[in-house]
């Protein structure tokens, strides 16, 4: 058996970055961005107010009278330039007229007549807004990157309306047993409902895919070709099940005389041990084992990281965070062990009394997994413990 390390780099090593496509920019969201945007202006493009209220010169004392020439709003600014003694109206967001080098606020200042009457005191700001004070033209946003929808904001206001990204990857998943029913079926009383794909399909499209569930494959290598087809031009091939080494377990020899070409098989990893990777038929083909915590887990640890590679964000794992532990932890065997776990202030992690790799519930009260790396001593309650945040 590997490491999850040497697994996870075998994975990298058979994936590759996806070609691009150019999307308007509304599309853009969650996309991975993958030629740097350069703006085209500034922004503000003017000196800007910040406030409603009225436009003066820099000489202007505390208490002044001052005439009104004119208003200056957004959209509409104002054409002439203001002297000494006059001011303009101004609303947020318009241009700052020539000359005006402050915005006294509205409700500072007492009006009649077309005239102000500035306040005793002045307060320190100007509140104008300078000239390029967000960013300059010429300014870029850099690649690749996934586009938050902040992000999306910047690109419209650098005048931005289409983006190139990465194609979504497409990702064919398929769950394998004799055993299963989709939802909304009627069950054999020796048969369980499939759930472990829409987990899958969920966590693919939260990564930027298109992820789609084919029909369940039969325990038969006719029907697993069957599905297998249906596959057909998918980025990424995810099986679920079967990727032990059973009698019924056919998913690696299937596989095999389809033409893949496997990566690995078994890796020292609780839970997870019967995982495959390979490729098939140009194909990231990963084979996720059957038990649903097992699955769900390798999906997190090994298709996301994939899925953000072919997207052209690099070969890296899930970010971890720290945490000391809330409770001791005996040592550990063999396999790293990615721990069911809930986090608290502090923050402080615990693992979950029950880590069955078939209970569900367990992991969808988990906010966390806890890494447990193989071979690790005892741990204290207190002591600092890495994490991957769910």
């Amino acid at each position: 058996m590997i490491t999850p390390e040497e697994a996870l780099a075998r994975v990298f090593a058979v994936t590759r970055p996806l070609d691009t496509e150019q999307v308007p920019l509304e599309g853009a969201a969650g996309r991975v961005l993958r030629d740097p945007v350069i703006a085209q202006r500034d922004q503000p493009p003017f000196a800007a107010s910040a406030m409603d209220g009225y436009g003066v010169t820099g000489d202007a004392p505390a208490g002044a009278q001052l005439r009104v020439i004119g208003e200056a709003a957004a959209g509409h600014a104002f054409s002439g330039q203001v002297a000494q003694g006059q001011a303009v109206r101004i609303f947020t967001g318009a241009p700052v007229p020539e000359g005006v080098e402050r915005v006294v606020l509205q409700e500072d200042v007492a009006t009649q007549d077309g005239w102000i009457t500035l306040p005793d005191t002045l307060d320190r700001s100007t509140h104008i807004r300078p000239r390029a004070a967000d960013f300059k033209s010429g300014d870029t946003i850099t690649a690749p990157r996934r586009l938050a929808p902040v992000a999306l904001a910047l690109l419209a206001s650098m005048n931005c309306p289409n983006v190139t990204v990465s194609r979504r990857p497409d990702v064919a998943i398929i769950a394998t047993g004799d055993e299963l029913v989709m939802p909304g079926g009627v069950p054999a009383a020796d048969q369980i409902i499939a759930s472990n794909a829409f987990a899958i399909k969920a966590i693919a499209e939260a990564e930027g895919a298109r992820a789609r569930i084919l029909p369940i494959a039969a325990d038969t290598e006719s029907s697993l070709r069957a599905v297998f087809d249906l596959a057909s031009g998918a980025d990424m091939i995810v099986t679920i099940g079967g990727a032990s080494v059973g009698d019924h377990d056919l998913v690696g020899p299937v596989a095999d005389a389809l033409g893949a070409q496997r990566s690995f098989y078994k890796i020292a990893l609780r839970p997870g041990k019967p995982l495959m990777a390979g490729t098939l038929q140009g194909a990231l083909l990963l084979g996720l084992p059957g038990n649903p915590v097992s699955s769900i887990v390798c999906a997190h640890l090994f298709m996301r990281p994939a899925l953000r590679a072919m997207q052209g964000l690099g070969e890296w794992p899930l970010p971890t965070n720290s945490a000391a532990l809330g409770v001791d932890l005996p040592a550990n065997g063999p396999r790293t062990h990615y721990m069911r776990a809930t986090l608290g202030p502090g923050p402080v992690i615990a693992p979950v009394s029950n880590q069955d790799s078939s209970l569900l519930s367990v992991l969808a009260g988990a906010d966390a997994l806890l890494i447990h790396p193989a071979g690790d001593r005892a741990r204290k309650a207190g002591e600092q413990m890495r994490y991957i945040a769910l």
